[in-house]
């Protein structure tokens, strides 16, 4: 006999959510998967100042993972129909290697993640809830949106990083791969297309995280 689906509860669902916030927010709790792309690059001699700029892009990237994770949970508390729902912990799943890379990377460079994670994470958290609230449709749309933002700043970056710091160029190209990836499943599961207004305003809330995370 067929084993049913377990549903479970409201509750239920708010202490996973718990679980998974107290995984993404301390450091050293989450475990990827996938080992670092770092491990296949040399170290490079970098200078004080080239230490401390890549360490503050990473911070940023760090902060933005934690943000996904907190987004695809939100999502995922509130979405409708199951296939997204899936879909969106699956996303969630694997953002859990960037936020493990970078820190990873962020550590090896001698600095912390962001104090104002715990912030973000709940903003984020909020919006993506809403999001699903409102349809599943505009939920995976959001998802699509956000990916490519995330994208364009990830791309900035890798021209931003000094140019011997090959360890941490290799963890933000596989990122920018993966987060293309998601942003096109959303968009062909059904996601809804945001228009040009919604994304700018979307582009100045990301500035604000990424001013704010690249030394806090």
């Amino acid at each position: 006999m067929a084993a049913h689906p377990r549903h479970y509860s409201l509750f239920d669902k708010l202490i996973t959510n718990a679980d998974q916030a107290l995984r993404t927010l301390v450091p050293g709790a989450a475990t990827a998967e996938r080992s670092t792309p770092a491990s296949q690059r040399g170290a490079a001699e970098l200078s004080d100042s080239e230490r401390q700029h890549a360490a503050g892009l990473m911070r940023i990237n760090h902060t933005g993972e934690v943000c996904a994770q907190a987004l695809y949970q939100g999502q995922a508390l509130t979405a409708k129909l199951p296939q997204v729902r899936d879909a969106m912990e699956e996303a969630a799943r694997e953002e859990v290697d960037h936020l493990v890379w970078c820190e990873q990377r962020i550590h090896d460079l001698g600095s912390h993640t962001s104090r104002l994670n715990p912030l973000f994470y709940g903003l984020s958290f909020g919006i993506g809830a809403l999001a699903g609230k409102v349809s599943d449709k505009v939920s995976l749309g959001f998802v699509a949106a956000t990916e490519e933002q995330v994208c364009k700043h990830l791309t900035h970056h890798m021209t931003e990083l000094p140019i011997q710091d090959e360890k941490s160029k290799a963890v933000l190209l596989q990122m920018l791969e993966d987060e293309a990836r998601h942003a096109t499943t959303a968009i062909n599961a059904g996601g809804y297309k945001f228009p040009a207004p919604v994304k700018f305003l979307m582009a100045g809330m990301a500035k604000v995280m990424t001013k704010s995370t690249y030394r806090v």
